[in-house]
C-alpha cells in the first residue's frame, strides 16, 4: 500500500520566482524549436559542411571521452580513497575548467602545450607532435573541459561505496588492482556511466577553448559547435537546424540518466524473496547431489597457531592453538573492530606482529596475509551470484575457474545454501546471505578468520540455526577464529576463551565458564545477565563505587578494589520490607519489566543502591501485582553476592 503524500501549498513569494526561472530557462529552447525550418531539417543537416563537422565532432568527443576514462577514473578514485596533503587543492583543479571561461581556458592550454608554451617545444622537438591547429589539440581542448564532469560523479559514486566491500575483497586474497577493476568499478557503474555521458555530450559541444586553442580549420578542428558559428553568419536558418540536433543530444544524454549525474549510484533493486518450501530456507543443509555428500568440502589440511602483539590504541599479545575459537567482547569503543582491522593491516590505529603458523606476516600487505574478514553486514558484492562470491577468493589466488566454482559450491552446500549459488545477493534472506558470507570466508582457505558481528543482523529463529552451522564448521577448521560479539550466548557457545577489552587492553582472557563465573568487567557480567557492582573492601562489606554499602559472607582485605557479582534470580522482590535472615535491604521503584524465555526480568531503582535485575515467575509477578512505576522491596542474601579481586 503506497503512502499518501501530503500536498503542500508553497507561498506565492516562492512559486512565482520559480516559475518565472523555469520560463526564463525554457523560453530559449522554445524560441529554436519555433524558428526551425521542419522543411529544410533534413537538407541543413545533410550539407556536407555540416556532416563533415559532425563526424569530426563525434571522432573528437569519443577521443576526449576515453583521455578522460583513462585519466579521470584514476584521479576520482585517489580524492575519494586516499587521504593527502593538497586534497582540497588538487579538488579545486578538477573543478577550474567548469567555472572558468572558455576562451580563457583555451589561452591557458596555449601557453601550457602550444609552440611557445612550457611543454609544447619538447613535445614538438622530442614526439613531433603539435597540439595546436591540429584535431589532436581539439581532443585535448575538449578533454581540458569535459573531465571535470567525470571525475566528480565517479568521486561521488565512490565517496558513497562503503569500503568493506573493498576491504573484504583484500582480505579475501585480491591485489589492490583486481579489486579495483572486479569489485570497485562494477559497484559504482551507475555513476561511472553517468558521467561518461555528461563528459562526452560536454565534448561534443565544446567551443571556446576548441576555438581558441585549436583553431577553426575545416576537416581539422572546425567542430559542430563552430560550425553553427560559422552558419549564423551566412545561413541563420541553417545554425537553427544544427543548434536544434546539438539540444536534442543534451536533452537524450540528461533524460537517459534521469538524475544521476551526481554519482550517487541508483538504487538496486531488491527482487523478491522468493517462496519456498521451509526446508529449502529454514538453515537446515539442503540434500547434496547424489554421490556427493552434503558435509563434504574440500580438505586443505593444515595447522596455523596464532602469535600477535599489537602495540598503538590496541595493546595486547595474542597467542592461540590451531581450532581456537576465541569470542572478544567488550564495552563500545573498546577497540573489538580496531584489533580485528590490525590483524588484517587495514588500520594506522593499530600495529600488529603477526605470525600464523611458522609464517611471519606483519610485513605482507592484506591480500597475502591469509586472513579472512566478514564484516558484520557481509559485505557480499551484490553484482556477483552467491556462487561466484564464494569462489571471488579462489579466483583471486589464480584457482582455475572451474575448480574453485566446484570447492565454492561444496562450500555452499556444506553450510546449508547450496540450492541459491545462482542467486544475487538482493535475492537472499538474512541467513541465507549471512552463511555465504561464511562460506566466501571459509573457500578462500585462510589461517586467520575474523567475524565481526557476523549474527546482530539476524531475527533470533536465523541467528540459532546460522550459530549451529557455524559451530559445527568451526570445529574443522585448521587456523584460528576471533568472534566479535555482544550476545553472551555466541561468546558462551561457540567460544573456546573470551577475550575481554577494554581501552585496547586486555581486561580478562579465560574459557567462557570462567568469564561467566567471575567476570572482571562490569559490561561484561551485565552482558552475561549478572548484576555487577564495583566498590571498595571495608571491614563489615563492601562500599559501593555508585553509593551504598554491600554486606557480603566473603572477606576481602580492607582498601581491595573488587567487583560483586549478583545473579538476578538471587535478588528477592516483595511488596513490603522483609523480615528475616537477608542482610542486603533496599527499597525501589520498578523501571522495566522484560521476558526471558519463561521468566521475567525486573529492573528496580533504588536511591540507596545501584539499579538492580531480579528474574522472578511470571506467577510471582502477578501475584505481587508487579507493574512499571510500582514501589517495591528487593533483598539479597550476603552468602549470594560472589566477589571478583580487580
Amino acid at each position: 500500500m503506497s503512502r499518501l503524500r501530503t500536498r503542500t501549498r508553497p507561498p506565492l513569494a516562492l512559486a512565482l520566482p520559480a516559475l518565472l526561472a523555469v520560463a526564463f530557462l525554457l523560453l530559449p529552447l522554445i524560441g529554436i524549436l519555433t524558428r526551425t525550418r521542419w522543411s529544410d531539417l533534413g537538407t541543413h543537416l545533410t550539407s556536407p559542411g555540416v556532416v563533415q563537422a559532425l563526424n569530426l565532432s563525434l571522432v573528437v568527443s569519443f577521443w576526449a571521452l576515453g583521455l578522460s576514462l583513462l585519466l579521470g577514473v584514476p584521479l576520482a578514485w585517489l580524492l575519494a580513497r586516499v587521504e593527502f596533503r593538497g586534497k582540497a587543492f588538487v579538488r579545486s583543479l578538477v573543478l577550474l575548467p567548469m567555472v572558468l571561461p572558455p576562451t580563457v581556458g583555451g589561452v591557458a592550454l596555449l601557453l601550457g602545450f602550444g609552440r611557445r608554451g612550457l611543454l609544447g617545444p619538447w613535445l614538438e622537438d622530442t614526439f613531433g607532435v603539435t597540439l595546436p591547429f591540429h584535431t589532436s589539440g581539439a581532443v585535448v581542448a575538449a578533454t581540458f573541459v569535459a573531465m571535470p564532469f567525470l571525475v566528480i560523479s565517479l568521486e561521488g559514486a565512490l565517496g558513497g561505496l562503503k569500503e568493506s566491500y573493498e576491504e573484504t575483497a583484500g582480505s579475501l586474497g585480491a591485489p589492490p588492482l583486481r579489486v579495483f577493476f572486479t569489485v570497485t568499478l562494477p559497484m559504482v557503474a551507475p555513476g561511472l556511466i553517468a558521467g561518461a555521458a555528461l563528459t562526452w555530450a560536454r565534448a561534443l559541444g565544446e567551443f571556446g577553448a576548441t576555438i581558441t586553442f585549436a583553431g577553426n580549420l575545416p576537416g581539422t578542428t572546425q567542430t559542430l559547435p563552430l560550425q553553427v558559428y560559422l552558419l549564423l553568419q551566412d545561413q541563420p536558418e541553417a545554425a537553427t537546424s544544427v543548434s536544434l540536433l546539438l539540444l536534442a543530444i543534451a536533452m537524450a544524454v540528461l533524460i537517459a540518466l534521469r538524475g544521476r549525474w551526481t554519482g550517487t549510484p541508483a538504487p538496486a533493486p531488491t527482487a523478491p524473496k522468493p517462496v519456498e518450501a521451509q526446508p529449502a530456507t529454514d538453515g537446515r543443509p539442503v540434500p547434496a547431489p547424489a554421490g556427493e555428500p552434503a558435509t563434504t568440502a574440500p580438505d586443505r589440511a593444515g595447522r596455523w597457531p596464532l602469535h600477535a602483539t599489537v602495540t598503538g590504541f590496541n595493546r595486547l599479545t595474542l597467542d592461540a592453538g590451531p581450532g581456537t575459537t576465541i569470542a572478544v567482547v567488550g564495552e563500545n569503543g573498546a577497540g573489538k573492530t580496531t584489533l580485528l582491522r590490525a590483524l588484517l593491516g587495514l588500520t594506522p590505529l593499530a600495529h600488529a606482529d603477526l605470525r600464523l603458523g611458522d609464517t611471519d606476516v606483519t610485513a605482507l600487505p592484506p591480500h597475502k596475509r591469509q586472513v579472512a574478514w566478514v564484516p558484520q553486514d557481509g559485505a557480499l558484492f551484490p553484482h556477483l551470484s552467491a556462487l561466484a562470491n564464494t569462489a571471488y577468493g579462489l579466483r583471486a589466488r589464480r584457482v582455475p575457474r572451474a575448480e574453485a566454482r566446484r570447492e565454492a559450491q561444496a562450500w555452499l552446500d556444506r553450510l546449508g545454501v547450496g540450492h541459491l549459488a545462482q542467486r544475487r545477493p538482493a535475492q537472499l534472506s538474512g541467513g541465507q546471505a549471512q552463511r555465504v558470507a561464511l562460506a566466501r570466508a571459509l573457500a578462500a582457505r585462510p589461517r586467520l578468520l575474523l567475524l565481526d558481528e557476523p549474527l546482530a543482523a539476524l531475527d533470533q529463529t536465523t541467528r540459532a540455526r546460522v550459530r549451529h552451522t557455524l559451530r559445527t564448521h568451526l570445529a574443522g577448521f585448521g587456523g584460528v577464529c576471533l568472534i566479535v560479539t555482544h550476545d553472551p550466548v555466541e561468546a558462551v557457545s561457540l567460544a573456546d576463551r573470551v577475550l575481554v577489552l577494554a581501552d585496547g587492553q586486555t581486561l580478562q582472557d579465560a574459557p567462557p565458564a570462567e568469564v561467566s563465573r567471575h567476570p572482571r568487567s562490569p559490561w561484561v557480567a551485565r552482558m552475561l545477565g549478572r548484576n555487577a557492582w564495583p566498590g571498595t573492601a571495608s571491614a563489615d562489606g563492601l562500599a559501593l563505587t555508585a553509593g551504598g554499602r554491600l554486606i557480603v559472607a566473603e572477606a576481602l582485605p580492607e582498601g581491595a578494589q573488587a567487583l560483586a557479582i549478583i545473579a538476578p534470580e538471587a535478588v528477592s522482590v516483595h511488596r513490603d520490607r522483609p523480615g528475616g535472615s537477608p542482610r542486603n535491604v533496599w527499597p525501589g521503584t520498578v523501571r522495566e519489566i522484560t521476558a526471558v524465555g519463561s521468566r521475567l526480568r525486573v529492573l528496580v531503582a533504588s536511591a540507596e543502591a545501584p539499579d538492580l535485575v531480579a528474574e522472578i515467575t511470571p506467577d510471582a509477578a502477578a501475584e505481587l501485582g508487579i507493574v512499571d512505576g510500582v514501589k517495591v522491596w528487593t533483598s539479597v542474601k550476603a552468602t549470594e553476592v560472589t566477589l571478583v579481586r580487580l
